[in-house]
């Protein structure tokens, strides 16, 4: 058989999975519907958890990027569906070469070759989406291409249904949460990410909101060498966070920091956050063998927020800080929840002093004492739930979600740096003469200058 031939099976066999995805979940809904999907309780059912994560264990690609996106959301799904998802791998089969050529020259044209210095055919990561190559550039900068495999567009789109249906399930069967806003905020983020020129447009906001933060570095854009489905990047050299875990505390500490930077001071200075927390997305750059700071490689998950949301968290954190219930629910009503009573906003503050707590005590303390990276919030979100189900529900608002989502993410590579910090210093400093009017101007500064539409008014 042809190299030509076996790529065109391997995709053909990945399409076949796709239309298999429908039934899988379907015979998983309709199991669950029998024995109630989430048992009794408020505790759910270990089995069909299990056999959901079978249904989907079969397939690679944007179905594995939902599963995963669902199981680092609080409250999207119950704990014991989460823990099952988490354990799905989102890599799928890699591009060969003669594939890759193919696709290449679909996207940049039949001279594509020449317009680079090298250009390995072997990719050197493959993710969900699409896979990295190593390159360089005429002049030898060295590059990361990331090329999308072909057909994503359609199949996001499956996935998407299919993440409908378990959301719908979830409604009739547990109604302590709405999910309705969290399917359509996963459902934009996810389509965001086919789209390489918005995430080269999100670099460039990027690397105009961290300018000045030296410990975190935003990799270069070559639009001459990028398209809508190919995002050439500068290549920045790095090794990963994780083999740092046993260096002295200053060491971990200093990164720590960095990840702190490169999440709050975005969002403080142009309402924008990194919505995806997976290390595989940070590296460490080192000089003269000393490690300085983090890299942030990947910018399809960004979420751009109003800054009346930063305000919101502002007025969360000054109203928990000084007990101004006031304040505290003027917060919440600023992201868009509705119909709060007294007993809602104080289940709603459950979550909010686990979020906020760090940052509320002026010491050097660690994120989470005796907390594993994985559980981080775990505990909190079962309360919170099981409270929700006497006197919910409540509708979580879609901007809310992504928010949420990545504090998490971030508190896990805390636990995993065994950091320890005066967060509260940290955050007041980011905070520190906060103006709704003055973060708007600079926000649609920073959208204006990286090509980016404003933010309605």
């Amino acid at each position: 058989m042809s190299t030509r031939d076996r790529e065109a099976n391997r995709f053909s066999a990945r399409a076949s999975r796709y239309a298999r995805v429908g039934a899988n979940v379907g015979a998983v809904a309709a199991r669950a519907a029998g024995s109630r999907l989430f048992g009794t309780r408020g505790q759910a059912n270990p089995e069909n958890a299990a056999a959901l994560a079978q249904a989907l264990g079969g397939l690679k690609g944007p179905i594995m990027k939902v599963a995963q996106l669902l199981a680092t959301i609080p409250e999207a799904v119950p704990p014991e569906y989460a823990a099952e998802l988490q354990k799905l791998q989102s890599e799928a089969p890699p591009m060969g070469a003669a594939f890759v050529k193919r696709r290449m020259q679909t996207e940049l044209g039949a001279g594509w070759r020449e317009r680079f210095g090298e250009f390995d055919l072997k990719p050197a990561a493959a993710a969900s989406l699409g896979q990295v190559h190593r390159a360089t550039t005429k002049d030898g900068e060295p590059l990361a291409c990331k090329l999308q495999y072909p057909d994503m567009q359609s199949a996001v789109e499956a996935d998407l249904r299919q993440l409908g249906m378990v959301f719908a399930i979830h409604r009739r069967m547990d109604p302590a949460i709405d999910t309705r806003e969290i399917a359509t905020e996963i459902g934009e983020r996810v389509r965001e990410e086919l789209d390489y020129a918005r995430e080269a447009r999100h670099v460039a906001l990027y690397d105009d909101a961290l300018r000045g933060v030296d410990a975190v570095r935003v990799p270069s854009v070559h639009l001459d060498l990028s398209t809508k489905r190919l995002l050439s990047l500068g290549w920045l050299e790095g090794k990963r966070i994780l083999e740092y875990k046993e260096h002295p505390v200053e060491i971990r500490n200093r990164l720590a920091i960095a990840m702190f930077k490169a999440w709050w001071h975005p969002f403080s200075h142009a309402a924008v956050i990194h919505g995806d927390p997976h290390l595989g997305n940070y590296t460490v750059f080192e000089e003269a063998g000393e490690p300085m700071g983090i890299n942030l490689l990947d910018y399809g998950c960004i979420r751009i927020f109003p800054p009346k949301f930063v305000s919101g968290v502002v007025d969360l954190y000054r109203g928990l800080q000084h007990d101004d219930r006031e304040r505290t629910v003027h917060a919440y009503e600023t992201w868009g929840f509705k119909g709060l009573t007294n007993e809602l906003i104080d289940i709603l503050n459950i979550w909010a002093r686990f979020i906020y707590g760090p940052l509320l005590e002026d010491r050097v303390r660690t994120i989470a004492d005796g907390v594993k990276p994985g559980e981080y919030g775990r505990r909190q979100a079962f309360e919170v739930h099981r409270a929700l189900k006497e006197k919910g529900p409540v509708t979580v608002p879609r901007e809310f979600v992504f928010m949420d989502r990545a504090a998490i993410g971030l508190g896990a590579v805390y636990l995993h740096l065994r950091a320890e910090l005066n967060y509260h210093q940290l955050f007041e400093e980011e905070i520190a003469r906060f103006d709704i009017e003055a973060l708007a101007q600079r926000q649609n500064a920073a959208l204006a200058r990286a090509g980016l539409e404003p933010m309605p008014a």
